[in-house]
């Protein structure tokens, strides 16, 4: 199969487990894109959080693409152009706050450019404001929130404890939103139909190309989606027991330089 663009996460694929990508990542992405292939990082993070990253490999000048919140906003990094933005409807907010309160766990809403919560001393959510660049802003009651639409709400907590709230959450939000972990500890509630294989779906249909020209990449329970609807679905050997089980190939670990095989072999780049 030929393939035209590749679709990235950050965490545990991109980034090492340093928070960083390696000499060897970057010059291969890099040369991917000057061979005229398409390169998009598709996150759970917000756009904050990943301006780094774009920066890094040159976006702005190459051309690159940002899917952030799982694909709930869609940029051209070059252009600026906005390709989708899709936000939680606000009525649903009060009944996650709710949820989140009758479960003893922490909440935290992603506005367009800082965290809301009544919880900002919670460790994680210190952790995600850190990740992604982010001011926290304390507020009494999320539920009451109405400043902007959020792109998504965060829950965190024991890793055990959410695997049960996640199941809990998608019965009580099936049919209406999106909800699933990007990490043990991180339980993500999206609007409806957002995850990456989404998003690969409109950008492809933006680059016109199909998605199985299109190869995935990722690590964790996010990245499910797009590795199993992807063309060609790529797991790092780091990768969660089901990401590797769903992956149509699995590559070296993100402390191994696991892209560049795969851009090698499959984008034919070397």
């Amino acid at each position: 199969m030929h393939y035209e663009a590749l679709v990235l996460d950050i965490d545990g694929t991109l980034y090492n487990s340093e928070k960083r990508i390696t000499a060897a990542t970057k010059a291969a992405i890099l040369k991917a894109q000057e061979a005229g292939k398409i390169i998009a990082i598709a996150s759970g993070r917000p756009l904050p959080g990943i301006r780094e990253a774009a920066g890094a490999l040159q976006f702005a000048e190459k051309g690159g693409y940002i899917m952030a919140y799982n694909g709930g906003r869609i940029m051209n990094a070059c252009t600026g152009e906005k390709i989708s933005d899709i936000r939680l409807p606000a009525e649903v907010v009060p009944r996650i706050a709710a949820l989140a309160k009758a479960h003893g766990v922490a909440v935290v809403g992603h506005a367009p450019n800082y965290l809301v919560t009544e919880s900002p001393d919670d460790e994680l959510i210190q952790y995600e404001a850190r990740l992604n660049k982010m001011q926290v802003m304390p507020i009494p009651s999320l539920a009451e929130y109405t400043r902007h639409r959020l792109y998504k709400c965060l829950i965190t907590g024991e890793a055990e404890k959410l695997a049960t709230l996640e199941k809990i959450a998608a019965k009580e939000f099936e049919g209406e939103l999106s909800v699933y972990r990007s990490e043990p500890y991180f339980l993500e509630i999206l609007p409806l139909g957002i995850d990456k294989a989404h998003a690969i779906d409109i950008l492809a249909a933006h680059l016109g190309i199909s998605k199985n020209e299109v190869i995935a990449c990722g690590d964790g329970f996010n990245d499910l989606s797009m590795i199993r609807h992807a063309g060609l679905g790529v797991a790092m050997s780091n990768a969660q027991p089901v990401v590797k089980e769903s992956a149509d190939y699995v590559t070296a670990s993100c402390d191994e330089d696991g892209l560049v095989p795969v851009i090698e072999r499959f984008l034919m780049v070397g």
